[in-house]
């Protein structure tokens, strides 16, 4: 008997660049779906080019976010997903569905957590003048971008820094460490247990013991 491949649907709201990222890297999962909220998302012509199915579920059909929930989550149902994987998926997913899907539902974040949860990340850590920002990958729950954290990745903060030059910086640590994280879940190097508690069996999502500093030593 074959060993079961594991199972991922991907959501994505806009150009799905982790989308694209993950797909890239060949993760050992078979990609069922990428369902978007939104018709004229340019990630889904990418994940139609690479032969996958795509559906869009547009929110602004259903007028409760309980009821849009609800055709997604028997859409994603649909697939039997061992994960669901958030890229990019600008919606905030009611309790309800989150139940449903319990602890297997992961999302990317564009900041530290639990620094600058919500939208703007990088504005606020600007704002805010502090020295490190990041990505953070995490399981999601009903508080928002407050589940608990997978991986993180941290990037400079550089003087003259701009919203736009810093989400660049950032972005490309979202495109590294996201896959790496999925493919340690799937291959179970990553595991979740009761009470949010978070299993690794290696120091982290890369092996190396290497502390960032910054400013960086000499």
């Amino acid at each position: 008997m074959s060993a079961h491949t594991p199972v991922i649907v991907i959501l994505i709201s806009g150009r799905g660049s982790n989308m694209d990222a993950i797909l890239r890297s060949r993760v050992p999962a078979r990609v069922a779906a990428v369902i978007s909220n939104r018709p004229g998302a340019a990630g889904l012509a990418s994940a139609s080019a690479a032969g996958i199915a795509t559906e869009v579920i547009d929110h602004r059909a259903y007028a409760a976010r309980e009821d849009f929930d609800a055709a997604l989550a028997d859409a994603i149902a649909r697939h039997a997903p061992d994960w669901i994987v958030l890229a990019g998926f600008m919606r905030v997913l009611t309790p309800r569905f989150l139940e449903r899907f319990a602890n297997r539902v992961v999302n990317i974040h564009p900041s530290l957590l639990p620094a600058f949860p919500g939208l703007h990340t990088h504005r606020q850590a600007l704002e805010a003048g502090v020295r490190l920002h990041g990505a953070t990958v995490h399981v999601v729950t009903p508080a928002l971008d407050h589940g608990p954290i997978l991986a993180q990745a941290a990037v400079p903060v550089l003087p003259g820094d701009t919203e736009d030059s810093l989400a660049a910086r950032v972005l490309v640590q979202e495109h590294r460490i996201y896959p790496a994280t999925l493919r340690a879940l799937l291959e179970g190097r990553i595991t979740l247990e009761a009470g949010g508690v978070v299993r690794f069996q290696s120091p982290g999502v890369e092996q190396g013991g290497k502390a960032l500093i910054n400013p960086e030593e000499p």
